[in-house]
């Protein structure tokens, strides 16, 4: 039974469907990173999800759909940023709140787009690369995305290792009343964090209805904003882990869909819930405050900044 399985089809696609995630959980990290912990990842990807369809279906343009997507997560999130930095609310309500609103206003807007397909994102023409056996069909027979996730979780290592604005940022996490004494705007550096953390769970999100779907549906997420928050902390805030973590769980996901497909006797329940099971042991380890410094957390992670102090 297990033979049906084609290895190389099941690693490409575990890396197309662990591209909502990563993009997801790439976005929250550098947000941590940054002091803020937003619980609103669901919210802004389902959001993303609608926002990108609605704009591709009606452009006629794929291109314009992530655009689309990338903007409504990143206008959702300046909702948590107004909560959180202006008006100093409790994080981890805001971030719940969030998700619950998204979740709602997608459903509403999306009603009117049940059954329609959107515009064909098509591959990159890697030529006769792509008939190269096995590496052909894992590395060069995916759509930009895939590549440009990877590139992205790149950028974002390289630029919290290398950069001055990337040594701020992890200052303004670990001790931001130290980064306020040295003359950082913390609001500022986190309001731009809540941003492309939102733009990139918008992005995972419009992947999801115009790519692994695709087509919109209530719910198309399925509890991947949780699954990006939990694969954060597996990661220890470290983006190439993230990548890693992301593969993992696009593998658990793809490998039991793969076992129902050759009919293998194991209970492939299992395997489908094993994701959100791993994702809700991670979050409680994450609220503990001994689970946070074993795992290197921020200090400041989930802490509101008061200027005045």
């Amino acid at each position: 039974m297990f033979g049906s399985i084609d290895p190389a089809l099941l690693i490409s696609a575990l890396m197309v469907a662990s591209v909502p995630i990563l993009l997801a959980a790439i976005g929250e990290l550098v947000v941590e990173r940054a002091g803020v912990l937003n619980l609103g990842v669901e919210g802004m990807m389902i959001m993303g999800a609608i926002c990108g369809f609605i704009t591709a279906v009606e452009s006629g343009s794929p291109a314009l759909g992530f655009i689309g997507g990338a903007a409504g997560g990143a206008i959702l999130s300046l909702l948590f940023a107004l909560l959180t930095q202006v008006m100093q609310a409790n994080q981890v309500a805001s971030g719940l709140a969030l998700t619950l609103f998204g979740l709602g206003l997608s459903s509403l807007l999306g009603q009117g787009y049940v059954g329609i397909k959107p515009p064909l994102t098509g591959s990159v023409p890697f030529g006769p690369l792509a008939d190269i056996p096995f590496f052909g069909k894992v590395l060069f027979s995916h759509d930009p995305f895939v590549y440009l996730s990877v590139a992205i979780v790149a950028a974002v290592w390289a630029f919290l290792k290398f950069t001055r604005g990337g040594l701020i940022l992890r200052a303004v996490g670990e001790s931001h009343d130290a980064a306020h004494a040295l003359g950082y705007k913390v609001q500022r550096i986190r309001l731009l964090a809540i941003l492309f953390g939102g733009a990139m769970a918008g992005l995972g999100g419009a992947y999801l209805s115009l790519v692994r779907v695709p087509q919109w549906v209530d719910g198309i997420t399925a509890g991947a904003g949780w699954i990006a928050l939990a694969i954060v902390v597996f990661a220890s805030w470290r983006p190439w882990r993230a990548l890693l973590g992301a593969w993992l769980f696009g593998g658990i996901t793809q490998l039991q869909l793969n076992l129902q497909a050759a009919q293998v006797p194991i209970p492939v329940e299992y395997l489908s819930m094993s994701p959100y099971l791993i994702t809700i042991l991670v979050l409680v380890v994450m609220s503990s405050g001994r689970g946070r410094a074993s795992l290197n957390a921020p200090a400041c992670l989930g802490q509101n900044f008061h200027a005045a102090r």
